[in-house]
């Protein structure tokens, strides 16, 4: 099978979300918001190392993975992104392996984090994706994610700039899966073989290979340390599109 990166032409660019065109907060950010939502704080020492704990345990999703799982909590991580359900208890129960100073907190930290305050787009996706949308190239996001991410997008004025949106819990399946790519190029009216997938994760992204794309892969780092990490996807696609 031919792919967009063996014969040079790239007519549609599938974007992964968090750690690609996204990051979340800090996890001192994302704690303090949940202790002011639920009316309460800790000491500036304690908040930190607090934070520090959850973001050990995979609580923060969008965040580091964790560092171990007990086996009871292992096979919900594995299918976490496929529903609603699985993805809200999955993180509730990495944030319970963590003290907290209040009861409501484990759920007031999983709402922080589906706000768009709670995310800060790369500072060169804006300038991408206008890029391709200027040279006739259309755009999706394909995530694995529990919750709807449109919100985002929307309030950070990314919306218009993005095609399509294929949400792994409104598929029932996570990428690597080949189905979910298989739905976002179907959704986009896209070819694999003229489709560029440009994620963070190798495992999970790089399952867009096995279908006949192009992948792309970027650093997942902080906002702050990646300016211009996006630019050479505009490049590689603006340069093979007809």
């Amino acid at each position: 099978m031919a792919t967009a990166q063996e014969h040079g032409t790239i007519r549609n660019v599938l974007f992964d979300f968090s750690g690609t065109l996204f990051r979340i907060e800090t996890a001192v950010s994302w704690l303090r918001a949940a202790l002011a939502a639920v009316g309460t704080g800790l000491p500036e020492e304690e908040l930190r190392a607090t934070a520090a704990a959850l973001e050990r345990a995979g609580a923060l999703p969008g965040g580091p993975p964790p560092d171990s799982l007990p086996p009871a909590l292992a096979a919900a991580w594995a299918v976490r992104d496929r529903s609603i359900t699985e993805h809200r208890t999955a993180y509730t129960a990495a944030a319970r392996r963590v003290p907290l100073p209040h009861p409501d907190l484990h759920e007031a930290l999983y709402e922080r984090h589906m706000t768009p305050e709670a995310w800060l787009p790369y500072p060169d996706a804006a300038v991408v994706l206008g890029g391709l949308r200027q040279h006739g190239i259309r755009v999706g996001v394909v995530s694995n994610i529990g919750w709807d991410l449109r919100p985002v997008f929307l309030a950070h004025g990314l919306d218009p700039l993005v095609d399509t949106y294929t949400l792994s819990f409104e598929h029932g399946m996570q990428k690597p899966e080949a189905g979910l790519f298989e739905a976002a190029c179907a959704t986009l009216g896209a070819e694999p073989a003229t489709t560029l997938m440009v994620g963070d994760d190798r495992r999970a992204d790089g399952g867009a290979a096995a279908l006949g794309c192009a992948v792309h892969f970027v650093d997942p780092l902080p906002v702050a340390e990646r300016p211009a990490g996006l630019l050479p996807v505009l490049d590689r696609a603006v340069g093979g599109a007809h």
